[in-house]
């Protein structure tokens, strides 16, 4: 297992990316603004995409879903429509998913919070296990996070195709920018960057940092910042 596990299978699916964007803006879940929504949930699949990052089905389903409720809601109202039940939101069915998905994980994080609690209690004849063993997620939402808040920040430049933007050059970036720090934030990975392929290449030379573990990739909270540090050698007992 890597020193952090980080969720490349694009969240958990569809409802957790929406419930991911409604509780980013502060949104009843009970009364979601479907335009804002759907606009957000669309840039982040875009950002996916720019990522090179494999889209599964579901989420273009849910893109469809919520364009089809978006377009219902500006529809005005038909006099066929008084037949059907008085006050029917397009949105209800949406809206119960996402209920029984954040049930889901609120179960499911307080199971993650018994494991955190106890993981470090041994008892006689127990395993003892390494750090890295030990180490939390970080939620891939955080990560597509600072990549779409670099890429607001880029400068309204047309890209040259044909650049080149070797990723051993971004590694490299990566760790000096460490040399003598305990941490840098993801942002200030990116915050050099003035071309879009230079933050994707950035994001890969991440990945690959992780993969041949000489990185960790922290976040203390949910909504907080990503940290990354430079991974120490376990001294050989």
């Amino acid at each position: 297992m890597s020193m952090m596990d980080i969720h490349l299978e694009i969240f958990e699916g569809p409802l957790d990316l929406l419930l991911y964007l409604v509780k980013k803006n502060n949104m009843d879940i009970y009364d979601i603004q479907i335009s804002e929504i759907t606009g957000e949930y669309l840039k982040y699949l875009d950002i996916m995409k720019d990522l090179n990052l494999e889209i599964a089905g579901e989420f273009l389903l849910m893109a469809s879903t919520l364009m089809q409720i978006k377009a219902r809601m500006l529809l005005p109202k038909q006099p066929q429509d008084e037949d059907l039940e008085k006050g029917e939101d397009p949105r209800a069915a949406l809206i119960q998913q996402l209920e029984e998905y954040q049930q889901f994980k609120t179960a499911s994080k307080v199971l993650e919070e018994r494991f955190v609690k106890f993981r470090d209690v041994f008892y006689r004849g127990s395993p003892v296990f390494s750090v890295e063993e030990k180490a939390l997620d970080v939620e891939f939402t955080a990560i597509i996070e600072a990549v779409r808040r670099a890429f607001e920040k880029l400068p309204d430049r047309k890209e040259i195709a044909g650049e080149d933007f070797p990723i051993e050059s971004r590694m490299d970036k990566i760790t000096g920018l460490l040399s003598g720090r305990e941490w840098v934030l993801l942002d200030d990975v990116f915050a050099s960057e003035d071309k879009k392929m230079g933050i994707i290449t950035c994001f890969l030379a991440m990945l690959e940092l992780i993969k041949q573990r000489r990185i960790i990739v922290s976040q203390d909270e949910a909504f907080k910042e990503v940290r990354i540090y430079l991974r120490k050698e376990e001294p050989v007992v």
